[in-house]
């Protein structure tokens, strides 16, 4: 009896078992902290932090530091795809794999995913080992084609079957080593879906890169959609793959990339995540047109319990001013008349300024202005002064004759300012004819260079 009990809990021992993450960074980084994030689909979810320890070493006879970090997993830790930050800008991250075994790892943090080795953990040193072998394979037949193209005169018809051979070989072989691990379904989709000859035209090479890029990749499987591989292959299909210099041509390409990689899924939930995470990266080149070609056509078309709706309202209000856009509309009172910015019909050209008779930087420009446009009677000026009160705003606005002078209250709570994101004095936007925002100046030489250059 006390032997089955002992060994009852040895087992339960085992399955509560925590088990550890440490990581070695050389040198190290002006950091204190990393973070621990759960990758699902296109989102992350924090497990925890913990500080930098950092312990000096010689290298070469010179004193250097290197940091260790350190995280021990809870308990009921999901198995899965996690990542590590360690710098919040640019690629500041290490992504791996966790299947119930401890992970112990060096990196250098300027080059991560390049440099990184794990010394323990069988998933990540058999996935690891694998891309590189996998990828100078891969780069190797890629070259032999490449060659081909500049050089149709050279036979390389051996060298590249040798070399494609050589790919399908390191693809069995890993294959047989992840047999019944986790990391299995990455194997099997990181495989390229190689041409069996050397193809001889640069844009059919092209083709068919675009074309087979998806092959090998399961939409459906569970591991892939809870991980980081999905979004990474998305990103680099819509974002690198699909490229052009002309921007009409890019544009093109964005929303045909974009509608094959959702023809693909099947899983809404990580639809809607990823149509998120994809509009998130089009925020940050304000690619107005993507963004509202992602809402138009993929994500107002999911089931409407799905969408969220806050997250839309607050993306098309961050950008409801910037170039591209019709100038958000408001209202005055000028001279007993009600005007409003839509309605304006008197120039070809519109430069709508928020300013405050606060602003010691407004007093400056907002005169220079003044005498650069006075004469220019293409271009009308709409000066929204943020004020606590209008005492000063009465007085200063004398000296502007004709413009259109706007009261602002509130200052920066007054809603037309909140909603064309001012968060400081002077902002300047130019208009069309039609009110579209078609430029917004960033200083008054940049208001000068617009206008003089007309």
């Amino acid at each position: 009896m006390k032997t089955i009990l002992a060994f009852i809990f040895l087992i339960s021992s085992f399955t509560q078992a925590q088990h550890t993450i440490n990581g070695i960074m050389f040198p190290t980084i002006k950091s204190d902290w990393v973070t621990l994030h759960k990758i699902e689909g296109a989102r992350q979810f924090f497990v925890k932090n913990t500080k930098i320890k950092i312990d000096s070493i010689k290298v070469d006879g010179k004193k250097q530091s290197l940091g260790r970090f350190n995280f021990t997993l809870p308990k009921d830790a999901k198995v899965g795809a996690y990542r590590i930050t360690y710098s919040l800008k640019g690629r500041g991250f290490i992504d791996f794999i966790y299947n119930k075994e401890n992970i112990n790892f060096n990196f250098q943090p300027t080059y991560p995913n390049e440099s990184i080795t794990f010394t323990s953990s069988e998933e990540n040193k058999i996935y690891r080992t694998y891309l590189d072998q996998n990828a100078k394979a891969q780069q190797y037949l890629d070259s032999i084609q490449v060659l081909a193209l500049q050089q149709p005169n050279i036979n390389l018809k051996k060298k590249y079957k040798t070399a494609i051979k050589k790919v399908n070989r390191i693809q069995e072989k890993y294959l047989k080593l992840s047999e019944g691990m986790f990391v299995r379904p990455f194997i099997e989709a990181s495989l390229r879906n190689s041409p069996s000859e050397i193809i001889r035209s640069p844009q059919k090479y092209m083709s068919n890169i675009i074309d087979t890029f998806f092959d090998n990749i399961d939409f459906n499987n569970k591991t892939l959609l809870n991980s980081f591989f999905l979004v990474d292959r998305i990103t680099e299909y819509i974002f690198s793959i699909n490229y052009s210099d002309d921007t009409p041509t890019q544009q093109k390409l964005y929303k045909e990339s974009v509608d094959k990689v959702f023809s693909k899924i099947e899983v809404i939930p990580f639809k809607k995540d990823l149509i998120e995470f994809l509009i998130g990266q089009f925020e940050a080149s304000i690619n107005l047109d993507l963004i509202d070609y992602l809402f138009e056509n993929h994500y107002d078309k999911l089931p409407p319990e799905v969408q969220n709706k806050k997250f839309k309202e607050n993306k098309l209000a961050i950008l409801a001013a910037e170039v591209g856009r019709i100038a958000p509309d408001f209202s005055w009172v000028e001279n007993d008349k009600t005007l409003a910015l839509s309605k304006l019909k008197s120039a070809e050209n519109y430069l709508l300024i928020f300013w405050s008779t606060g602003c010691s930087h407004c007093l400056n420009e907002i005169p220079k202005v003044y005498k650069l446009l006075v004469g220019n009677k293409t271009v009308k000026v709409i000066g929204f002064s943020l004020e606590k009160n209008d005492l000063s705003w009465k007085r200063l606005k004398s000296k502007l004759p004709n413009w259109h002078h706007v009261l602002g209250l509130n200052k920066w709570k007054n809603k037309t300012a909140r909603t064309y994101n001012i968060s400081s004095t002077p902002s300047y936007f130019v208009l069309n004819a039609d009110k579209k925002i078609i430029a917004k100046p960033k200083h008054l030489k940049d208001v000068k260079l617009y206008f003089t250059n007309k």
